[in-house]
């Protein structure tokens, strides 16, 4: 099979979907790694590494895509990117279709076989696709929103750690799993006063035994959300439902009772943001200010820190990417639930229930595909 890597042209998205060790592995498979010109260089891979380890290097990334029968991404294709995919090709990257209809009619409309990393899942509920950059995008979380509490920056001017006789920072965190405990983690290390909320009892009571102890764990409601709104300095978004958007878990209203200069970070802004007022941002102009409430909605964070990010994304889809290469994505599916999973749209056709139900469109179940 021959595999086409691009370069990715989402505003500072500096990752890239394959690094020169990945080559090899490829190659030792018998597939052919085409790399656009340029692609590794953000994340610190020159292009002589790739040819050094076997891939050829193109520079015109209409050819990549043209000869490739499956293209590697790390960002959803952006509208520029819509008229390269084509029917029968496999495409294997982060989609969140359910945060984006442009995108998912373009899909449908290519027929293009979408194989999304998000979705991707375990037996036991895990996103291994998703990890690694939950990992990273929660642990930015906290650090970027401690940059955006300073009053330059138009936050409250409050230090996250305090000092002897001032208290510190308080950080909420909504969501009690992959996202939340890392920026949790990093927000109670900086020294705030961090709670985590979750809806999820048994997360609860384990994150009780394992997080530091200026962290506190509170069952998530409406009413326990509000009562914290007036005090807190920082809020962060970490909710996620697979595949489908993400709820709305603060209003418009709700901004009314937050202190001027209090900072909303949305890490779940790629499946539609969990804030109302959430919108995506670039790291180019990454916030907002509505109701004198900073908003951080990078809708891509771990392109911030490509050469971590790529080496962690990278350590996880290789493998799978390996399996549908040797057996073809119909037969990989059929033997790998977990890659299953990952089947978004294929051949024009909707599978995955949630992408449909998020603009009221037809779906089908996987085997129409498969068979």
């Amino acid at each position: 099979m021959i595999i086409g890597v691009p370069k990715e042209i989402k505003t500072h998205e500096n990752r890239v979907a394959i690094q020169p060790g990945g080559v090899v592995q490829m190659k030792s498979n018998g597939h052919e790694v085409l790399i656009q010109k340029g692609a590794g260089l953000g994340s610190g891979f020159s292009d002589e590494e790739y040819t050094r380890l076997g891939a050829t290097i193109i520079d015109d990334v209409e050819e990549v895509w043209k000869k490739a029968d499956m293209i590697m991404k790390v960002k959803e294709p952006i509208k520029e990117e819509y008229p390269r995919m084509r029917e029968g090709q496999i495409i294997f990257t982060y989609f969140h279709f359910a945060a984006d209809e442009a995108l998912t009619k373009a899909v449908i409309d290519s027929k293009c076989i979408a194989i999304a990393y998000e979705t991707v899942e375990k037996a036991d509920r895990s996103l291994p696709l998703l990890i690694p950059m939950s990992e990273v995008a929660g642990r930015m979380a906290a650090q970027e929103g401690a940059v955006y509490l300073e009053k330059p920056k138009g936050g409250r001017g409050v230090l996250m750690g305090g000092i002897p006789g001032v208290k510190p920072a308080k950080v909420l965190v909504l969501g009690g799993g992959i996202v939340g405990v890392n920026a949790a983690k990093i927000a109670a290390g900086m020294g705030a006063d961090t709670t985590i909320m979750d809806i999820n009892m048994p997360r609860l009571r384990y994150l009780d035994d394992v997080m530091p102890k200026n962290t506190n764990l509170v069952f998530s409601s409406k009413a326990n959300i509000l009562n914290m709104l007036p005090t807190v300095d920082m809020i962060i978004g970490a909710v996620l439902k697979p595949g489908a958007k993400a709820p709305h878990l603060i209003t418009r209203e709700m901004l009314k009772n937050m202190r001027p200069g209090t900072v909303l970070v949305d890490v779940a802004i790629d499946q539609g943001g969990c804030f109302e007022t959430s919108k995506p941002t670039t790291h180019k102009d990454p916030v907002y200010v509505v109701d004198d409430v900073v908003h951080y909605c990078v809708a891509n964070m771990p392109g911030a820190v490509p050469y971590t990010s790529t080496l962690g994304l990278t350590n996880v889809t290789l493998p799978y990417a390996v399996d549908l290469a040797n057996k073809g994505w119909k037969q990989a599916l059929k033997d790998d639930a977990e890659l299953l999973k990952g089947l978004n749209i294929a051949n024009g056709i909707i599978v995955y229930e949630d992408v449909a139900n998020a603009f009221n469109l037809d779906w089908s179940d996987v085997d129409t595909v498969l068979n």
